[in-house]
């Protein structure tokens, strides 16, 4: 009896322990079955990249690894050539004084256009104009009425007393037309084509004004020719850099922004965005919102009824789509600027709004603007007048050590030259052409092989002296004849060669300057047009079969003549 009882209990025992045995092991069955379905099928490198269905936190290897440090390069922050060169605006011997040349009852008049850079083009073109007609310059109205709707006159942005003064020896300028009887003489108004040369002005604009004594010249943007004489290409530069100086609250307001991007580090980058609505609606680009984008931004183009039917695709691969703020941010990471430099964005409204900008963020977390690092008290006297607005933006985007532009309008073409002008500071501006097929395949390729690429694409794109060849481009952003080459700087005379295209331009009054590839009478007639200068934004009101083509990548910037004005207006700066 006992003996079976004891065999019982074995026999429970053994069942027990049979039963804990096949549950442990159908347990672990499970889990090796649940861990052969998450784990993928051994494949290769790319093939997992072109997986769109395998989540990321699966994928040991991230191949697309941004660093946070940057690359350390020196001349990153300013051109190692940038020595060599300075502006040179002086007139030469042979250039008489205003009081030499200026005829008495003779006056002409300007009306600008657009906003504050495109009305500063004009500005510059004014007194060269005046010079040519031998004319009295009444100081220029501002465009008060366009798209800007800035009621600000001339004397409230500009130091009008400075500007007066300084181009004494130059042009004679007066505040107000002169008074006859009583009153304020009348005007003949007119306008000039665009690109107007020397000889057009003598030939279109002077008989009127020795017939009529007082001209005024409207919707005065571009209306000069980009070639024309030495000293009076000079002329331009001493208006440009030198005349036109903003008020003094603008001046200060501007420079304690500057100060305090300073103060936050060492070198900054300001980036001009420019993706703002109308922008990009008017661009005919795509960025990937859907139906959403498609029909908000068509509804914004609707307005222009000049526009050719967008071709995004092929808009894209022209390199004619302004970069999203990531794109901006991943390239400047490229060219090997790191997550701790401090970016100040001069910028309107941007599409999309803080989740168009979190990704620029994210690369860039030192994010700055005027409203953040100024108070809505600070702001207050500026913030109801775009144009105050943007001189502000002006002034920062000028002392930056790095100025980046995504896009080719007034203020990045005017910042450009200047920059060049005062030693070459650097200036980027994104090769979209060759980028933008390159951000769109990123993700087939590891980041050291992507910054590599950028760093090559870029070449000739970041501000480097002898970048554009002189005489080409818009002479606002390419001011040529204004730049000189210091020969007293011991140089390696390779470099040199390289760096001047091994020319030299005709000596200033220095003998230590020469100029940077001054062009020459037989290099350009006035009837034939130099299609390299003209401005990109406005190309896309031709018809696609009108649209002219350049051939050359640095030159792709074309304008029309185009007289929409709310078309210019909108996209001007």
């Amino acid at each position: 009896m006992k003996k079976k009882m004891m065999l019982r209990r074995r026999h429970r025992s053994s069942r027990y322990l049979l039963t804990a045995v096949v549950a442990f092991s159908t347990a672990a069955l499970l889990s090796l079955a649940l861990v052969s379905l998450m784990t993928p099928a051994p494949q290769d490198h790319n093939s997992l990249l072109n997986a769109p269905l395998v989540r990321k936190e699966l994928i040991d290897v991230e191949p697309f690894r941004i660093p946070n440090h940057g690359s350390g390069r020196k001349d990153l922050w300013r051109s190692s050539l940038s020595k060599f060169y300075h502006g040179c605006s002086n007139s030469s011997n042979k250039f008489p004084t205003a009081d030499q040349v200026t005829s008495s009852n003779r006056y002409l008049m300007i009306a600008t256009s657009g906003g504050l850079n495109q009305q500063r083009t004009g500005i510059t073109d004014a007194v060269v104009a005046a010079r040519i007609l031998n004319a009295t310059l009444v100081v220029p109205k501002l465009d008060q009425k366009s798209f800007w709707k800035d009621a600000s006159d001339f004397g409230e942005i500009f130091d009008v007393d400075w500007f007066i003064s300084f181009l004494s020896n130059d042009v004679k300028i007066i505040k107000q037309v002169p008074r006859k009887g009583g009153k304020a003489m009348g005007f003949y108004n007119m306008r000039v084509p665009r690109k107007c040369t020397q000889r057009c002005y003598l030939n279109r604009v002077l008989p009127v004004l020795q017939k009529k004594r007082v001209v005024q010249l409207s919707k005065f943007d571009y209306r000069l020719a980009n070639k024309l004489d030495t000293d009076l290409q000079k002329l331009r530069c001493r208006v440009n850099y030198h005349a036109l100086k903003f008020t003094d609250p603008i001046t200060e307001m501007g420079k304690k922004l500057t100060q305090r991007m300073r103060d936050r580090s060492r070198h900054f980058i300001a980036l001009h965005l420019r993706f703002e609505p109308d922008m990009l609606a008017f661009s005919g680009c795509y960025y990937g919102g859907g139906d959403k984008e498609k029909m908000e931004l068509g509804a914004i183009r609707k307005r222009w009824k000049t526009l050719h039917t967008p071709n995004p695709e092929k808009e894209r691969r022209h390199g004619k789509c302004p970069l999203t703020p990531e794109e901006v941010g991943l390239m400047l990471r490229a060219l090997g600027f790191g997550k701790d430099v401090h970016l100040y964005v001069a910028s309107g409204e941007v599409y999309g709004g803080e989740e168009t900008l979190a990704p620029l963020k994210a690369l860039f977390p030192n994010f700055h603007s005027k409203e953040t690092i100024a108070s809505k008290e600070e702001l207050m006297p500026f913030s109801s007048f775009s144009s105050r607005m943007a001189a502000l933006d002006f002034i920062v985007c000028d002392e930056s050590d790095v100025f980046v532009t995504n896009n080719n309008g007034n203020m990045a073409r005017m910042l450009a030259g200047r920059r060049r002008y005062f030693g070459h500071k650097r200036t980027i501006r994104p090769n979209a052409k060759k980028l933008n097929s390159l951000l769109m395949n990123r993700s087939n390729m590891t980041w050291e092989a992507f910054a590599s690429k950028v760093r090559t694409y870029q070449r000739g794109f970041m501000g480097e002296p002898n970048e554009v060849r002189p005489g080409r481009g818009e002479f606002h952003e390419n001011p040529s004849t204004c730049i000189c080459e210091r020969s007293d700087v011991q140089a390696d005379s390779a470099i040199r060669k390289s760096i001047s295209g091994g020319k030299s331009g005709k000596n200033n009054n220095s003998n230590n300057n020469k100029v940077v590839g001054e062009p020459t009478d037989d290099q350009y007639s006035d009837e034939e047009p130099d299609w390299s200068d003209l401005d990109y934004m406005e190309t896309h009101g031709l018809p696609q079969n009108e649209r002219l083509q350049n051939g050359t990548e640095q030159d792709d910037y074309l304008f029309t003549k185009s007289e929409d004005p709310e078309l210019e207006d909108i996209l001007s700066d």
